[in-house]
């Protein structure tokens, strides 16, 4: 006896039609990994960067702390510190680690508790449930702060990114942008004197100076050098700057642990590296008497700002990057070029890899559209060369 199912008309036998379960949009999930997963291993992933980030926070205040000869913090960090026995000695790690904790983890708390409002507020809308990931984007956003940014301003920031740069065009897997770097932006141009990286961000009441990137953009290569700080110490994250993108030691060991798992694309990775040598190479023999940034080599570029932060975490986000390989490659090198353009030519940005990443992420579509459309041609050119 035949045990499938059939629906006879006469003498004929139909067989059911099989239903297939398209998926809609990104991300694509190919095997048996999950998204909760994916965000659990990128959260272990960006560890070396948090716990990296947050000694250095400490680190460069204390140092500053030591330089000024002051010796106590005011205000509430300053009960915190002093209730846990926490001094400021810039060569205990404890002390380092306990007063950088004091800045990141109120900033989390506030820019978590924000995130899961609006998810939930808008899964209730929907009727739907929470997604995951919360934890993940509230700490990828606090990461790319400067310690000092008041707590109010990142309430705003993360609530643009979360609502406008993702919730309004349908939640997870809908938006076009990526929304850390939508919030960061946004606050970028909103509160420019918080947010700027022309500005030294050391958590010391009356402490002032330049970032290297600063330095770079009307010193070039001689004022790197003629700083106390050296590239060694870029590499290893020993330079203020943003809570977690200091160091691309730290951003290399997540980056590893991603690009093994497959939750990140090595071509977009390669890709951003390749484009980013090429263009500094170029402004490098191309040369200028009057912006000295065209001579800053392409190894310093790796490790200046946020660009090795922005290529591993950011840059590979799957929703919002493209989802064919000749994409990737095409989108990698896009972002390495546009860093490079956007430091040298740009007299009001020192930085680069935000925009650079946003300006992508709105060609990503388009590029894998060229790209499908592509293959579809030459397939097409196969098979009637087949024929005849």
């Amino acid at each position: 006896m035949n045990n499938r199912n059939t629906n006879t008309t006469g003498n004929e036998s139909v067989l059911p039609q099989p239903v297939y379960a398209n998926t809609v949009h990104a991300p694509h999930i190919r095997d048996a990994i999950t998204v909760g997963l994916v965000m659990r291993l990128l959260m272990l992933a960006v560890m070396p960067c948090l716990l990296l980030g947050v000694w250095n926070v400490g680190y460069q205040a204390n140092s500053a702390m030591f330089d000024f000869g002051v010796t106590e913090v005011s205000g509430w960090r300053g009960d915190i510190l002093n209730g846990l026995g926490i001094r400021f000695q810039p060569t205990s790690v404890w002390d380092n680690f306990g007063h950088g904790l004091v800045y990141f983890l109120p900033l989390l708390i506030v820019t978590f508790g924000i995130t899961v409002l609006w998810e939930r507020l808008f899964a209730r809308v929907r009727g739907r449930e929470v997604t995951e990931g919360a934890l993940a984007i509230a700490t990828l956003f606090t990461l790319t702060l400067p310690p000092t940014l008041p707590l109010w301003q990142a309430a705003i920031g993360i609530s643009f990114g979360i609502v406008i740069g993702r919730e309004i065009f349908g939640g997870v897997g809908m938006n076009f942008i990526n929304p850390i770097l939508a919030g960061r932006v946004f606050l970028y141009f909103s509160y420019p004197d918080q947010i700027s990286a022309g500005s030294i961000w050391t958590a010391v009441d009356g402490y002032s100076g330049a970032t290297l990137l600063a330095i770079a953009k009307t010193n070039g290569l001689t004022g790197i050098l003629e700083s106390e700080l050296n590239w060694n110490m870029a590499f290893l994250g020993q330079i203020p700057g943003a809570m977690g993108e200091t160091s691309a030691l730290a951003c290399l060991a997540g980056g590893v642990l991603l690009l093994y798992t497959g939750i990140a694309s090595w071509r977009i990775v390669v890709g951003s590296l390749i484009g980013l040598l090429i263009t500094a190479w170029i402004f490098n023999i191309t040369g200028s008497m009057t912006n000295p940034m065209f001579a800053i080599p392409w190894y310093w570029h790796l490790v200046l700002g946020g660009f090795a932060f922005g290529i591993v975490f950011i840059a590979t986000d799957p929703v919002t990057s493209p989802y064919t390989d000749t994409g990737r490659w095409i989108y990698g090198m896009l972002i390495g070029v546009l860093v490079i353009i956007i430091r040298v030519t740009n007299p009001a940005i020192p930085e680069g890899i935000m925009f650079a990443i946003l300006l992508a992420n709105i060609f990503a579509p388009a590029i894998d559209h060229m790209v499908v459309r592509a293959n579809i041609r030459r397939r097409l050119q196969y098979t009637s060369k087949k024929r005849y």
